[in-house]
């Protein structure tokens, strides 16, 4: 879902013309593309804002994945689907900075092919992470007492599986040949992304934001069900439930509302957008959306307090690899 990140406009004598002059220029081509000449004008500000939430998300993951990989007592499923998820934003953030470093350092189709598929591919790794995570989650409840079993654990191997095998895919396609680099007509917001390849990505953007939408609706109701179960146990609704089923209720308003509020923008515009729209509605629906990789490890990782006990044992040079406290499940995150 991404892009290599320069406007395709020149003067009328082929010169290099700044950015904002190629904005100007009749913006007969606003789609973000490659650039296959050597580049005199100053650096585009939406570029340095991209590579700069690249190296933000990329900091972040990384702590979240040494943290995970070193921790033994990380090792379940859970912890499995959330490094998951902190590697794709890992990689989605060094993507970002490769594909400013590619674009204003080295000027090469093939180069900029492969950064764009691995932007590609990194990101739907995320998302679809996201849904895996979601559907973990609604399993957890669902299936409560036999969740700690084998069972969950090929299961959640199974998504991870398919979850970077579909993502490594999509990510092929620019680079095997699905492009626009011979046929600019058929360019879309994003070059060298074809209309139809961004429309793909965009359509299945959609699919998993429904699914999401409908799994956090039902894990909703378990949750609300159980509290409710509780209390004709207790004989009154205690206010401690109360707290926590609207604590629950909030957190997955918060989940959703940040993925939705991330990506619906850049997702909306890939279906409606024309390639000879000015270039920076595309940045200004991309820079959201990239956002997403930022609070991810905010909400999945750091607010967990397994996680934040490692980091807190590892900073204080008192980290025991033997450390032993119970893994929670997922539907206690």
């Amino acid at each position: 879902m991404n892009e290599s990140l320069v406007v395709n406009d020149s003067s009328a004598a082929g010169e290099p013309v700044s950015w904002m002059e190629a904005e100007s220029l009749d913006q007969h081509n606003g789609s973000l593309e490659l650039s296959t000449a050597p580049l005199d004008f100053p650096v585009n500000p939406w570029d340095i804002m991209l590579c700069m939430s690249g190296t933000i998300i990329a900091c972040e993951n990384a702590i979240v994945v040494a943290i995970i990989f070193y921790t033994p007592t990380l090792r379940t499923p859970m912890f499995a689907l959330i490094g998951s998820l902190a590697t794709a934003d890992l990689l989605a953030g060094m993507g970002l900075i490769l594909n400013f470093v590619f674009q204003y350092v080295i000027s090469s189709e093939t180069i900029s092919l492969i950064t764009v598929g691995f932007l590609v591919a990194s990101f739907t790794a995320s998302i679809s992470s996201l849904l895996a995570i979601t559907v973990d989650r609604y399993f957890s409840l669902y299936n409560a007492l036999t969740y700690f079993s084998d069972k969950t654990l090929q299961y959640v191997h199974l998504m991870l599986i398919v979850t970077w095998g579909v993502s490594l895919l999509l990510g092929l396609l620019p680079v095997l040949g699905w492009n626009c680099l011979h046929e600019p007509a058929s360019c879309s917001i994003v070059r060298p992304l074809t209309r139809s390849n961004v429309m793909l990505l965009a359509t299945s953007f959609f699919a998993i934001f429904v699914l999401m939408l409908t799994l956090y609706f039902k894990i909703c109701k378990i949750v609300c069900r159980h509290a409710h179960q509780i209390a004709l146990q207790q004989h009154f609704f205690a206010t401690s439930h109360y707290v926590a089923t609207k604590k629950g209720v909030s957190t997955l308003a918060i989940i959703l509302g940040t993925f939705g509020a991330s990506w619906l923008p850049f997702a909306i515009y890939c279906l409606v957008g024309e390639r000879e729209y000015p270039s920076v509605y595309t940045y200004a629906t991309l820079l959201p959306a990239t956002y997403n990789s930022m609070i991810n490890p905010i909400i999945y990782a750091y607010r967990n307090s397994e996680i934040q006990r490692s980091i807190y044992m590892l900073l204080c040079g008192c980290f025991q690899a033997n450390g032993s406290y119970r893994s929670r499940s997922p539907s206690e995150v």
